[in-house]
């Protein structure tokens, strides 16, 4: 009787162990899947395909609206027209934009034309992460001789982004993102490389914050800047060997759109640093996108081909004079941008 009862005890806590475990395990499942859809609640990819002729297009018809009662978003444009197209760009033609154009002068609003656009919402979060700070309203230096010291300010509403390679310096490219790589192990190409001769000076896209400043065996010296919005991360690599950057940056250095930043070189593809392992000098130029912090660094990484941006930013290009004594090059026009007063 006494060895019933130590059964049946024993088998009331067996089974209270096992409830306990299942429920632990029903709310461990039941808090992993919330974490895992919050954690999807952000753009995981981002397949940029918009030709330089829609940026173009798409970005005049913005500059040419700031005159008129209705006026356009370039980036609302661009996403109206892939959504509309299914991402495609092959058959695109610049009328698809003045006809949109068109409808929202008539007075339709995007939420009218978009209702049955599934993928717009996308297309538009996306687009603004790539092309949010490009256009819009700046100051800028313009030359006046008539001025004490020969410039003085002008207000411009356009494109405020850069070529990343200085104004007078020659460079050549082709769309190589996605090619293949070797060194180190098989891996594509997530970058844009820009051919040009050492020591051309290299300028920042647009304004930020330098997030990285140093050797990488891969992009030799390299600089990461990391817009204000910190939605991009620009990547410049293989800089010169020996006098890679501007003397006075450092990491949490700011720059301003149109800053020299660097030197074009060939470093690169060795564990030692200051080594010029590259045969052809040229910029690896790369935009990373970010939609939240964990894709940072890793498997979750989004780079995107930036060859149509870069023929579009060869519109603006930063004029720059080198100063004897240091060596550098610096920028000959400033520019202030009134999304960014008061970041220093």
């Amino acid at each position: 009787m006494i060895l019933v009862l130590h059964k049946k005890k024993l088998l009331r806590r067996i089974a209270l162990v096992l409830c306990i475990v299942f429920l632990s395990g029903g709310i461990y499942r039941s808090f992993a899947q919330e974490n895992q859809e919050e954690a999807k609640d952000y753009i995981q990819w981002v397949d940029f395909n918009v030709t330089y002729e829609a940026l173009d297009k798409a970005m005049q018809l913005d500059i040419a609206s700031q005159q008129e009662e209705i006026k356009l978003d370039w980036i609302e444009l661009l996403a109206y027209v892939t959504a509309k197209n299914g991402g495609n760009f092959d058959n695109f033609k610049t009328k698809e934009l003045d006809s949109v154009a068109n409808l929202l002068r008539e007075g339709k609003t995007m939420e009218e034309l978009t209702e049955n656009l599934k993928y717009y919402s996308y297309y538009l979060e996306a687009y603004e992460a790539v092309l949010a700070e490009f256009v819009g309203e700046y100051e800028i230096e313009v030359k006046d001789e008539t001025a004490e010291n020969g410039k003085r300010w002008e207000t411009k509403y356009g494109l405020k982004a850069f070529l990343p390679i200085a104004k007078g310096f020659p460079y050549q490219d082709y769309d190589d993102f996605g090619n293949s790589r070797s060194y180190g192990y098989q891996r594509r190409h997530l970058g844009h490389d820009m051919m040009g001769a050492v020591g051309t000076p290299i300028v920042a896209v647009e304004g930020g914050v330098v997030e990285c400043l140093g050797w990488n065996q891969y992009g030799g010296w390299r600089i990461g800047i990391r817009s204000f919005d910190q939605k991009r991360y620009y990547y410049y690599a293989h800089l010169r060997q020996n006098f890679p950057y501007r003397k006075d940056l450092k990491e949490g250095s700011i720059v301003k759109a149109g800053d020299v930043i660097g030197y074009l070189g060939r470093t690169g593809y060795s564990t030692k640093e200051n080594v010029n392992n590259i045969q052809q000098p040229h910029l690896h130029f790369g935009m990373q996108l970010i939609f939240d912090e964990s894709q940072k660094e890793g498997s979750k990484e989004i780079w995107i081909d930036v060859y149509q941006i870069v023929k579009l930013l060869s519109k603006n290009q930063s004029e720059t004079v080198k100063n004897p004594e240091t060596k550098d090059y610096y920028r000959v026009y400033d520019i202030k941008d009134p999304n960014q007063a008061g970041i220093e």
